[in-house]
C-alpha cells in the first residue's frame, strides 16, 4: 500500500514539474495505447474466430468459380480488411498529436521563463529552471508517445496487411 502511495506522489509532481500541457500529453499517451491494446487483442483473439467463420462460409460454398464467388470473395475480404484496420487512423492520428503538445509545452515553459526574466531579471536561475524543466519534458514526453505509437501503429499496420493477405490464400477460387 505504502509503495502505491509513493508512486501515485511520484506521478503527481512529475506532472506539476511538466506542467499543465503534460496532464494533457499524459492523456492522449493513454487513450492511444488503450486503442492500441483494443487492437492487438482484437488481432490476437477475435480476428481468428472471424476469419475461421469466413474461411468455413467459403470453403462450404458449392460455386467457387463463378463471378458472383469472385464478388462474394472480395466482399469477404473487403470485410476482413476494414475489421483490421479500425481505429488505425485514430492511432495514427494520435501519434501524429503527441509532438504537437510537447511543443506547446515547451512553448508555455518558455513564456514562463520570459516572465521570470522579465520580473526577477537573468541573475535568478533557480527561477528560470522551474520555466525551463517545464519546457523540455513536455516536449521529451511528447517524443516518447509518439516512438512508443510509431512503433505500435507500424506493427498493428504490419499485422493487418500479412492476415488479409493469409486470408486472401485460404480463399482460393477453384478454376
Amino acid at each position: 500500500m505504502v509503495f502505491l502511495t509513493e508512486s501515485i506522489d511520484a506521478i503527481r509532481a512529475f506532472l506539476e514539474t511538466g506542467g499543465v500541457v503534460l496532464s494533457y500529453i499524459a492523456v492522449l499517451i493513454f487513450l492511444m495505447w488503450i486503442l492500441i491494446l483494443e487492437r492487438l487483442a482484437y488481432m490476437w483473439f477475435g480476428y481468428l474466430s472471424y476469419r475461421k467463420s469466413v474461411v468455413t462460409a467459403w470453403q462450404s460454398r458449392p460455386d467457387r468459380n463463378s463471378w458472383n464467388a469472385e464478388q462474394i470473395r472480395i466482399m469477404w475480404i473487403s470485410k476482413a480488411k476494414i475489421k483490421l484496420n479500425q481505429s488505425l487512423p485514430m492511432i495514427q492520428a494520435m501519434v501524429a498529436l503527441c509532438p504537437l503538445l510537447g511543443l506547446l509545452g515547451t512553448v508555455t515553459g518558455m513564456i514562463e521563463v520570459f516572465d521570470v526574466m522579465a520580473i526577477a531579471g537573468t541573475g535568478n536561475a533557480r527561477s528560470m529552471a522551474g520555466g525551463v524543466s517545464k519546457a523540455t519534458i513536455p516536449t521529451m514526453a511528447g517524443m516518447v508517445g509518439a516512438l512508443s505509437g510509431v512503433f505500435a501503429s507500424t506493427y498493428l499496420k504490419r499485422v493487418a496487411k500479412r492476415e488479409a493477405e493469409l486470408l486472401e490464400d485460404k480463399l482460393v477460387l477453384d478454376h
